[in-house]
C-alpha cells in the first residue's frame, strides 16, 4: 500500500503519504484531470462507485444520477463500520479495487489516512466548499493542513429528558455536572427502579463528555503521536461517572443493548446523552413516546466557558484507487451542501442529523416533525450547541482497536473489577503496541 515507507513520524505518515503515494502511485495525472467530465468540457459519461452503510445513500444517488449527465454513481449498500463495513473497505483497498468514494466516520479518519486508503484531497476540495462547512468539522478531516475527507455532519452532544416525569417530580433540567448529580439522587429518592440515565460501556459516548471537559487523547503537535489516555480532564470526567456508579444512580449497559432499550421504553431513566442524531433515531424507534420527552443543553463544569464534544457523524473520502478524483469530489460536494441531496436524505425516514454545511439547516428544519418533542425547535438548539464544539481534539490512529480495550475494560469495571479511570489508562497500554507496529513515532502522557 502507498506510504508505508514513510510512517516513521507523524508528518510523514499524515502530509507526505498521500501527495507523494496514493494521489500520483494510484491514479496519475492523466486520470485526475479527467475525471469530471462536465469540467474538462468534454461529454463522454464518468462512472464513479460509492460504498455507505448511511441510510438514505440510495436516495441520494437517484437524485443525483437523475440531474447529472456526465457523472453517474453506482452504488453498493454496505453493512455499518463496525458490523463489517471496515474490513470490507480495507480488504478491497488491499486488492486494489476500493470504490471511488467511502463514507467513514470521524474517528476512523486518521487510520485510513496513514494506510492510504483516504487519499490526500486538500488539491481537489474547493475553497467554496471549506468555506461553507463548519471549521470543527472540517478540523476533524485535516491533519498538519493537509484534508483526507468532507465532513457530511456533525453532532453535538445533547441532554434528553422525560418532561413529563420532570414535570411530575418538580425537577429541574441541569446546567451542571453538580446539579445533574443532584438530579440523580433525586430522582433515586422517587423510589422503584428509576435512575437518571444509564452509562453505556462503549467509546462514544464517553469520548464525547471527555472531550467536552477539554480532554485530548491523541495530538500530532511535536512531530509524534502523543498518546494521553488518561490526562487531567479523563480522570475528573471518570471519577464523576464512577460515583454516579459506586453511589447506585445510573444503570451501566453495554452499547445499544436490549438492557438500555427497555429502561427507555418502560420510563426508567429520565435523561439520555447523545449526538444530535438520536433525536431522529428515538422517534423512529419509539413513536408510542411522543410528546414525552425534550432536548437541553448538556451540563457544563464551567457555564462561563461552556465546551462540548460530539458523538457520530460521517465523511466522505476518496480512496486511493479512484481513477476519477476530480468526478468523485464533484459528487461528495454535490452531497453534503446540495438542498436536493439533503431532501433525499431525509425521504428516507425521521432524521435529526446535524449537516456540517450549515446552510443546509433550514432545510433539515422543515422536514422535522417537531410534535414528536412537544413542538420544539430542536434545529436552533444544535445550532447553538455546535457553535460549543471544542477545536483541537484529534481521533488516534486506530480507534477501533482502542474502542474495543475500552468497552471490554468498561464491562469488567462494571463487573466490579476495575474503575473506569483504570479502564482508560488500559485502553492507553492496548492502543501503544499498534501504533509501534505502524512504525509511527509515539510519546505517552498521563497529565
Amino acid at each position: 500500500m502507498p506510504g508505508r515507507q514513510s510512517r516513521r513520524s507523524v508528518l510523514a505518515a499524515i502530509t507526505a503519504l498521500p501527495l507523494t503515494g496514493a494521489l500520483s502511485a494510484c491514479s496519475g495525472n492523466d486520470s485526475a484531470s479527467s475525471g469530471s467530465s462536465s469540467k474538462s468540457g468534454t461529454k463522454s459519461k464518468t462512472t464513479i462507485t460509492f460504498w455507505s452503510a448511511l441510510r438514505g445513500s440510495q436516495e441520494v444517488v437517484d437524485a443525483f444520477n437523475k440531474t447529472h449527465d456526465t457523472i453517474q454513481v453506482a452504488f453498493e449498500q454496505i453493512p455499518s463500520g463496525t458490523s463489517g463495513g471496515y474490513l470490507k473497505l480495507s480488504n478491497a483497498a488491499r486488492a486494489g479495487n476500493a470504490p471511488d468514494v467511502a463514507t467513514i466516520e470521524y474517528p476512523q479518519v486518521p487510520g485510513y489516512a496513514i494506510d492510504g486508503v483516504a487519499r490526500d484531497i486538500t488539491d481537489v476540495i474547493s475553497d467554496k466548499l471549506k468555506a461553507k462547512l463548519l471549521p470543527q468539522a472540517l478540523g476533524l478531516t485535516t491533519f498538519e493542513g493537509r484534508t483526507y475527507s468532507v465532513p457530511l455532519d456533525v453532532e453535538p452532544m445533547v441532554l434528553h429528558y422525560r418532561k413529563d416525569l420532570f414535570d411530575k417530580y418538580g425537577f429541574d433540567v441541569p446546567t451542571t455536572w453538580d446539579e445533574y448529580t443532584d438530579l440523580a439522587r433525586a430522582v433515586r429518592r422517587t423510589g422503584g427502579k428509576r435512575k437518571v440515565t444509564f452509562f453505556s460501556t462503549d467509546m462514544g459516548q464517553f469520548s464525547g463528555w471527555c472531550w467536552g471537559a477539554g480532554a485530548h487523547w491523541f495530538d500530532t503537535s511535536k512531530g509524534a503521536w502523543n498518546v494521553s489516555l488518561a490526562d487531567a480532564p479523563t480522570r475528573r470526567v471518570s471519577q464523576y461517572w464512577q460515583r454516579l456508579i459506586d453511589e447506585d444512580l445510573v444503570y451501566v449497559n453495554p452499547p445499544n443493548s436490549r438492557e438500555a432499550d427497555a429502561q427507555v421504553g418502560n420510563g426508567l431513566v429520565l435523561t439520555r446523552h447523545s449526538g444530535a442524531w438520536d433525536a431522529g433515531a428515538q422517534m423512529n424507534a419509539r413513536p408510542q413516546q411522543k410528546g414525552l420527552w425534550r432536548i437541553a443543553p448538556q451540563p457544563q463544569w464551567d457555564p462561563a466557558k461552556p465546551a462540548l464534544g460530539t458523538q457520530g457523524g460521517s465523511t466522505f473520502a476518496i480512496t486511493k484507487d479512484s481513477r476519477h478524483p476530480e468526478a468523485a469530489m464533484e459528487f461528495i460536494e454535490w452531497q453534503v451542501s446540495s438542498p436536493d441531496a439533503i431532501k433525499a436524505r431525509l425521504s428516507s425516514g425521521a432524521s435529526s442529523q446535524y449537516p456540517a454545511v450549515t446552510e443546509l439547516i433550514k432545510e433539515g428544519r422543515a422536514a422535522f416533525d417537531r410534535s414528536y418533542y412537544g413542538g420544539q425547535d430542536i434545529y436552533t438548539l444544535f445550532q447553538n450547541e455546535a457553535q460549543k464544539i471544542s477545536d483541537g481534539w484529534v481521533w488516534g490512529p486506530r480507534m477501533t482497536a482502542t474502542g474495543q480495550v475500552m468497552s471490554d475494560a468498561f464491562a469488567r469495571a462494571a463487573a466490579g473489577s476495575g474503575t473506569i479511570e483504570s479502564s482508560m489508562r488500559a485502553a492507553q497500554d492496548g492502543t501503544m503496541p499498534d501504533l509501534k507496529a505502524l512504525g509511527l513515532k509515539t510519546t505517552q502522557h498521563s497529565t
